[in-house]
């Protein structure tokens, strides 16, 4: 350590920060970094990468508020846990998958371990770090964090010159439960799965799983040999999408032993072209895709089954998300009697089940409420601007990861309709690019603003209702950023649009402020 114009500094091999007095605070250090990325899921870790690679110089920091690294895959353990994703797509361009294309929570925690060790990022991270408050300053050029270190409830602070956020999408400690008539009088015992109990036994159990998703199609038959038996209730279907777990082209390559890093490119760029074509196909030719989609089910389960009733959804396909389901596992269960399926509308509860609005009733020792998940905007972090609140449903996203008035900070929120982790890969191109031509123009702050043939144009919503409508995006779109009907300002969700957009993005067309 040297003291140096008052202020400690404390530099290590690629963890280079500064420390010194908070101004507030005198007795509490204040810890500085290049850049500070907020949570250490896939999204930071990757985000991680791409700096310690591309900008080796700069220092930086992962604050996670769980005890360990894995975001969601750390979240969720119900039984069954996996991607609906094949890894290929949504493990990063930079590390091979060599596993089954939908792989469990387990294999991914895995995968991302073996990132974090290729990385060393471990010494990057900081758990029981919880974001309180982020506020920044136009007469510092930073970012002051306000953070509780939960592990010993201290408060700490951070400032950054540069802040990344990659904290998700939904609130990690609860998830979404609608508010049922009677709700309260149920005496059996309630579970949502996304805080799944240790020391639960569902043995010769009645079960009810409310839900029609893919995490409803996930449990049911990982819990099913279990039960004496489950039922999945639904108000209305969703589309899955039937495949075996395997990648024939995968399989193949390596046998004429094809080095895995071109295996994963090539599977990769396979796998996105051919995904591309079948959304092309649901948004030209909805009805054709829906059949496509309900043939499969429909030789599973046989004539005799009511599928469009029950798997038939009143939306197109792909205004929701296609849940997959390997090996067509979930409706197995259906199929040998193990599990059933009930597509009505909860009246309200009882004591011992659930009354429906056909007249049925659904008696059950357990309910699990598989019903989604609530929207976290920003990580529900308080955010000020020059000790002004920010409003992000007052801003216009900069091409879905800035946002105007808004200086000196990313978000990373992924593709609905593709892997999430498509878009951590040309972001952290994109930021790293930015940064660098920052330091070019010797500038210490950049910002997005409308320029003035941006003024006026009309504005429309995070996404398009009519394009993709998921509860949990209902239920909050009101708070996210708007977008407008040009570029820059538009989101378009598409990993085809934006691995060719995002590369020659133009970072002085004037859109971007630098200061």
């Amino acid at each position: 350590m040297c003291a140096k114009n008052g202020v400690i500094q404390s530099v290590g091999e690629n963890v280079a920060m500064t420390t010194t007095m908070s101004r507030t605070k005198p007795d509490v250090a204040v810890q500085h970094f290049d850049v500070l990325i907020a949570g250490a899921g896939i999204s930071g870790i990757g985000a991680a990468h791409h700096l310690a690679e591309q900008l080796p110089d700069k220092s930086f920091v992962l604050l996670e508020s769980k005890d360990t690294f894995g975001g969601t895959w750390r979240t969720h353990h119900y039984p069954g846990t996996r991607s609906d994703s094949d890894l290929y797509t949504f493990g990063y361009r930079f590390k091979p998958w060599v596993g089954p294309p939908i792989a469990t929570a387990e294999k991914i925690l895995k995968y991302l371990q073996e990132v974090v060790d290729d990385d060393q990022l471990e010494q990057h991270i900081r758990y029981h770090h919880t974001i309180k408050k982020a506020s920044w300053s136009s007469n510092d050029q930073l970012w002051t964090l306000e953070v509780l270190r939960t592990s010993d409830d201290e408060v700490l602070h951070f400032t950054c010159n540069f802040l990344w956020m990659c904290q998700g999408y939904f609130r990690h400690e609860k998830g979404f439960t609608p508010n049922w008539d009677g709700f309260e009088k149920y005496r059996g015992t309630v579970i949502h799965p996304q805080t799944w109990p240790d020391d639960v036994s569902l043995a010769g159990k009645n079960v009810v799983v409310i839900g029609s998703g893919a995490t409803a199609a996930t449990l049911i038959p990982n819990i099913a040999d279990e039960c004496a038996h489950v039922t999945m209730l639904q108000r209305s279907p969703t589309f899955f999408y039937i495949r075996d777990n395997v990648n024939e082209l995968a399989d193949l390559l390596r046998e004429v032993d094809t080095p895995e890093e071109w295996v994963h490119e090539i599977v990769r760029r396979r796998i996105i072209f051919e995904f591309s074509a079948i959304t092309d196909l649901a948004l030209a030719f909805p009805e054709l895709a829906r059949e496509e989609l309900l043939k499969p089910i429909r030789e599973m389960l046989g004539p005799d089954f009511d599928v469009d009733k029950h798997f038939n959804p009143s939306y197109r396909p792909w205004q929701q998300r296609i849940a997959m389901v390997p090996e067509g596992d979930f409706f197995k269960a259906v199929q040998n009697g193990k599990a059933s399926v009930v597509t009505d509308e909860i009246v309200s509860f009882s004591e011992t089940g659930i009354q429906l609005k056909s007249g049925e009733t659904l008696e059950a020792d357990v309910v699990i409420t598989a019903t989604g998940f609530e929207l976290s905007i920003f990580g529900d972090i308080p955010f000020l601007v020059d000790d002004e609140p920010y409003d992000f449903a007052k801003s216009v996203t900069y091409r879905g990861m800035m946002f105007t008035g808004l200086p000196n900070l990313v978000q990373i929120f992924g593709y609905f309709r593709a892997s999430w982790t498509l878009r951590v890969d040309i972001i952290g191109d994109f930021v790293c690019r930015l940064l660098n031509h920052m330091d070019e123009l010797s500038a210490h702050s950049v910002v997005p603003a409308l320029r003035d043939e941006d003024q006026g144009m009309a504005l429309r919503p995070w996404v398009d209702p009519e394009e993709f409508n998921p509860s949990y995006l209902k239920r909050a779109v009101h708070l996210m950023p708007r977008q407008g009907n040009h570029e820059p300002w538009i989101h378009p969700h598409s990993y085809i649009v934006e691995k060719e957009e995002l590369p020659r993005a133009d970072l002085d067309d004037g859109s971007l402020i630098y200061k």
